[in-house]
């Protein structure tokens, strides 16, 4: 099921994007939220006629670093022998086809394509063999860098927390299985990153019982699993896609901010 959050005529809604009966792409609109019993409001709308936003507002993004070993090499570094977690604010989160702001502090701005996991309750201290449980769904993300701030301050809250430097979407899978899928990066039709979930070192379940040890996790929270080689630059007047197998593509211009 691909669940979009969206507006329509000035009202912001959950939808199960879905093909009509005359084989056009719709989104049944559901009353409230979806992390919970589905209920539908009976309304249906084209998905042309509506404007999609980021699937979900989450309380927090929990981000991994050098989660494939061949970013971390490019890099300069290895892999972590456990999950190296930061945090993305709410703030930074837009969706498909809304603009990432090149802020005039940073001379380096980078791409970073990865899979989003959604969680669908709340939890804390989940085992690893019971971590797929309070798993919603999955989306695709941008880990909007600013690299030159990166290297410079030591620490990345400032680097990876711009307002608009977690674009996600376009929409969430919940019934997919992401031991293996392509992910690519392209830059204006380019393609710079082509990986696979498959090369992901610290898996989904393992992440997710490492990071609830730490921190509780609300429904509509994010993890971003790690991004693939191919890291790179993007300019004012650039558009940005990150593509995952079986759920879709995230498009965003670059503008000035």
């Amino acid at each position: 099921m691909r669940i979009a959050r969206f507006s329509h005529e000035g009202e912001v809604a959950f939808g199960v994007v879905e093909v009509g009966g005359d084989g056009a792409i719709e989104v049944a609109e559901l009353t409230g939220h979806p992390f919970g019993p589905i209920t539908f409001s009976g309304a249906r709308h084209a998905l042309t006629s509506v404007r999609l936003l980021a699937p979900v507002l989450p309380s927090k993004v929990v981000a991994i670093g050098r989660n494939y070993a061949e970013h971390a090499n490019e890099m300069g570094g290895d892999v972590p022998e456990q999950p190296l977690i930061f945090l993305k604010p709410s703030t930074a989160v837009v969706g498909a086809g809304d603009p990432i702001a090149y802020p005039s502090t940073s001379s380096r701005v980078d791409f970073e394509g990865e899979l989003a996991v959604v969680i669908g309750r709340l939890c804390r201290d989940v085992p690893e063999n019971q971590a797929m449980d309070v798993v919603f769904g999955y989306t695709c993300a941008n880990d909007v860098t600013a690299r030159d701030q990166q290297r410079s301050d030591g620490q990345w809250s400032r680097a990876k927390g711009y307002d608009s430097f977690c674009p996600l979407g376009p929409w969430i899978e919940t019934d997919l299985d992401v031991g293996d899928l392509r992910i690519a990066t392209t830059l204006n039709d380019a393609v710079k990153q082509d990986g696979r979930t498959s090369q992901i070192v610290h898996k989904v379940p393992a992440l997710i019982a490492y990071i609830s040890a730490c921190m509780t996790l609300l429904p509509g929270d994010v993890i971003l699993t790690g991004t693939p080689a191919g890291v790179g630059p993007m300019q004012v007047g650039d558009e940005v896609a990150v593509e995952v197998e079986g759920i879709g593509k995230l498009v965003n211009p670059v503008v000035a901010r």
